[in-house]
């Protein structure tokens, strides 16, 4: 018995000291947390008075850098060793730049509606939760919006690495002013989501036509026989669901809790590796971030003939300039008329793509520089 009492009072010794540890660590963390709150309160300040003193020549969106906060994510995923990840480290900091931004007047940012969208999604990726986003319904509203300045910045998507290029969007630049200022990378999830319990029940499935085209074997193999509707979006396909007896819709889980759907099945799209990429499009040029992509839009459809395409790519290869993308597109001004999209890595005024650029111009018919802009974080 004697020998019991002791090992009793050893285990309460013992707890006792871990819940004395527990206490210290506890502290610790709450001194840490008091030391960020106060470095942020202290950035924040100093945001503050950078706004204030060019407030004096402009509005929020003259003072917002894309170029600086590019630089400084870089910074952030140099600087990272753990044990937190370089999505969780960036995801923190693009929220603490978007508060310090917002401080006086948040910017406002157009995108492809409604809520419960996958460019909603982007627009909170790039923005952070501090802006105002408006959701638009269709990508010509986007363009117009940020056109008449009714809003900053639009965010849309430009293309998908299963389905390849959203064609709307390509076609809105052959006719618009704006540039693209920056782009983001969506990992994409794609949810069956109805009303009902199971798949029995289901009758037609709703989505945007990319949706649909990315999650077509899921499809084939499981709703063999349903009806397939094309709609504007995901979270329209969402509120169909929602409102018809039979419907299911294809979209991400954002837009089943906004909807109050219940998700059928998750990950149905095709590829494991199914991302979206966006543009986010302004109203000015940008300067360098060090890390950068540009996007021109030619045509040597006047100066035609035999190897006219070449022609136009042979200053890139002679400079050592990197042709990431090459997407060709009716130009809407004569039939049988195409025009050229290129990705090409380095900003307009790298002086091995400035060069380049210089030749390219002079031999094509059409050039516009879209933009070059801070390449996607992660």
């Amino acid at each position: 018995m004697a020998a019991a009492k002791r090992g009793g009072a050893t285990k309460a010794k013992a707890k006792t000291a871990r819940g004395t540890d527990l206490a210290a660590i506890r502290r610790r963390i709450d001194a840490i947390d008091t030391r960020i709150q106060a470095l942020i309160a202290e950035r924040a300040t100093i945001a503050h008075e950078v706004g204030s003193s060019k407030r004096l020549t402009g509005d929020t969106v003259d003072f917002y850098r894309p170029e600086r906060e590019a630089a400084v994510l870089a910074g952030v995923l140099e600087r990272n060793a753990g044990p937190l990840s370089d999505e969780e480290m960036v995801r923190l900091f693009r929220e603490i730049m978007s508060a310090c931004l917002a401080q006086q007047q948040p910017l406002k940012v157009g995108f492809l509606g409604p809520e419960g969208t996958f460019t909603q999604a982007a627009v909170l990726k790039h923005f952070g939760h501090s802006v105002r986003a408006l959701p638009l319904a269709t990508i010509p509203e986007v363009f117009s919006e940020v056109e008449s300045r009714a809003a900053d910045f639009g965010v849309v998507p430009i293309e998908n690495s299963t389905e390849g290029t959203v064609n709307h969007t390509v076609d809105m630049f052959l006719n618009s002013p704006l540039k693209i200022g920056g782009e983001v990378e969506l990992r994409v999830h794609q949810h069956l989501m109805a009303r009902s319990l199971g798949l029995k029940s289901i009758r037609r499935v709703c989505s945007h036509q990319q949706s649909l085209a990315q999650c077509r074997q899921w499809l084939e193999a499981h709703l063999p026989r349903v009806e397939l509707i094309s709609a504007p979006s995901n979270a329209e396909a969402a509120r169909r669901a929602r409102d018809e007896q039979g419907t299911a819709a294809i979209a991400g889980e954002t837009a089943a809790e906004v909807y109050g759907l219940k998700i059928l099945a998750s990950e149905i799209e095709d590829r494991p590796d199914n991302t979206t990429r966006f543009l986010i499009i302004g109203r000015k040029l940008l300067p360098p971030s060090g890390r950068d992509r540009t996007t021109l839009l030619v045509s040597a459809s006047d100066v035609g003939g035999p190897g006219a395409l070449l022609r136009l790519l042979e200053p890139l290869a002679e400079h050592g300039v990197n042709l990431t993308r090459l997407e060709s597109r009716p130009s809407q001004r004569k039939k049988w008329d195409y025009v050229f999209f290129l990705d090409l890595d380095g900003h307009a005024d790298d002086p091995p793509l400035k060069a380049a650029l210089a030749t390219l111009k002079a031999r094509a018919s059409l050039f516009r520089l879209l933009g070059s802009y801070p390449r996607a974080v992660l």
